[in-house]
């Protein structure tokens, strides 16, 4: 076994309560009520993307097959779950042995989204589709939100990378999982080591303040970092004053610092100032890394300074104020009896502003003759047809219970870049709008009102 092999979790705990007291109580009344075994399919899906967003990103596709993996009820679990009364014996007795046997389509992790787009479709029982909801939509709405953040700031840097270092400003096995969602995202690095070892994101980091603090002034403290991490490391300079701070460290290295940090102030007018100061000082090769609070707003603003990288922690890992995407799992179709060749009757719910549409869906994105996408076309009970550029957006993810995927980081990272690359131009404007391509759905009579289309 190789090192890198070894970097991962050896042994990974159960994930079955990793989910709300409800799916159990359903559970369980079904049980008794001789209805959980019925065929039935689930959906996961947004109603909307968050206001003024264009385009929504898939992320956590690849967490959630590992949760679906490590989904079991142990003798720690059924015994708290009994003695809590959450669960009658003949349920636990059926949870004890529950594996997943059904069948999972989904979008694959990277590709981008719209309002209805069916990111996952669960083919199962009723007993077994619904106790996957909660660890589901945890997972897809929180990774999905940091990688549609993400996104839109990777966008904005355009050749310029950006590092997430947000570990400090969230949960901290949440910073773990904004960590891989923002590397899908195109991000280059990140700061968290876990996020490192668990998934291969690259990692970076150098020094904060309180190292320049530790030492008895600024020079020692360059002269302790250089001789540790050699000349090509990245000097924070803004402690005291940033011109004797650059000075020192292009002074140190016989300029051949590999970069500085900025993090206060007027980032563009001192990130101007620096480069002046550096290129008189003959490190031309000297890069300026920015920091300090920044989001898609700051770094597009920055497009015209000179700077070389971002580093981004609270606006990504809080999803750039949208920390969910609102994704919802709905029934959507189910038999009437227990027979496995009863046929589906979809259902739907009808209430105000919480609709949802009933029957399978099938997904494909719409392309005109230059490969722009131009609309999500879903079908209902069967696959809308396309041509020759269309793409269908489903794929099967789980079959018979077996997992089918199992994809690195830099497959739904390249895969991020090309989705986003075929949206229209207006995807990448900041100003708020509405989603850059419609949604439209297809029955068997043709054609059906989107009701998650935005009201007018």
């Amino acid at each position: 076994m190789s090192l890198s092999s070894a970097w991962g979790p050896t042994r990974v705990p159960t994930t079955a309560l990793l989910t709300d007291h409800y799916e159990l109580t359903m559970l369980r009344a079904a049980l008794q009520a001789g209805t959980a075994n019925r065929h039935s399919v689930f959906e996961l899906f947004g109603r909307r993307l968050p206001p003024g967003r264009r385009y929504g990103v898939v992320c956590g596709v690849g967490r959630a097959l590992r949760a679906l993996r490590a989904f079991h009820f142990d003798e720690e679990s059924l015994r708290f779950l009994l003695d809590t009364d959450v669960v009658d014996q003949p349920t636990a007795d059926w949870l004890a042995d529950f594996r997943f046997s059904g069948d999972i389509w989904g979008y694959p992790e990277g590709e981008i989204y719209f309002p209805g787009s069916p990111l996952l479709v669960v083919d199962s029982t009723f007993a077994e589709g619904v106790i996957l909801e909660t660890v589901l939509l945890s997972i897809y709405n929180h990774d999905s939100a940091i990688a549609s953040a993400a996104s839109r700031m990777t966008a904005m840097a355009g050749d310029r990378p950006c590092i997430e270092m947000g570990s400090r400003r969230t949960q901290e096995l949440a910073a773990v999982a904004a960590a891989r969602a923002a590397y899908i995202a195109g991000f280059e690095a990140t700061s968290n080591l876990e996020a490192g070892r668990r998934y291969h994101v690259p990692t970076r980091g150098t020094s904060a303040h309180s190292f320049t603090l530790l030492h008895g002034d600024e020079t020692e403290a360059f002269r302790a970092q250089i001789a540790a991490l050699g000349t090509d490391t990245t000097l924070l300079v803004d402690t005291y004053d940033v011109t004797n701070a650059v000075r020192t460290g292009v002074e140190l290295t016989d300029g051949k610092l590999g970069a500085v940090r900025l993090d206060s102030g007027d980032l563009a007018l001192l990130a101007t100032q620096v480069r002046a100061l550096l290129d008189s000082l003959g490190a031309t090769q000297t890069k300026i890394i920015v920091t300090s609070d920044l989001d898609e707003w700051n770094i597009a603003a920055l497009s015209g300074a000179p700077v070389d990288g971002y580093g981004v922690g609270t606006a990504l890992v809080t999803g750039s104020g949208h920390p969910t995407c609102g994704f919802v799992y709905k029934l959507v179709a189910r038999a009437d009896t227990d027979d496995p060749g009863a046929p589906l009757v979809s259902v739907a719910k009808k209430s105000t502003d919480k609709v949802s549409v009933g029957g399978r869906k099938f997904a494909l994105r719409r392309f005109n003759d230059r490969g722009v996408a131009e609309l999500e076309l879903i079908g209902i009970g069967a696959p809308p047809v396309g041509d020759h550029n269309d793409r269908e957006l489903l794929v099967p993810l789980v079959q018979g219970g077996e997992i089918l995927v199992e994809e690195d980081l830099a497959a739904a990272r390249e895969r991020h870049r090309r989705s986003r690359a075929e949206l229209p131009l207006e995807a990448w404007k900041m100003s708020r709008g509405e989603p850059v391509i419609d949604t439209a759905y297809l029955d068997e009579h043709g054609s059906l009102d989107n009701p998650y289309a935005p009201k007018l």
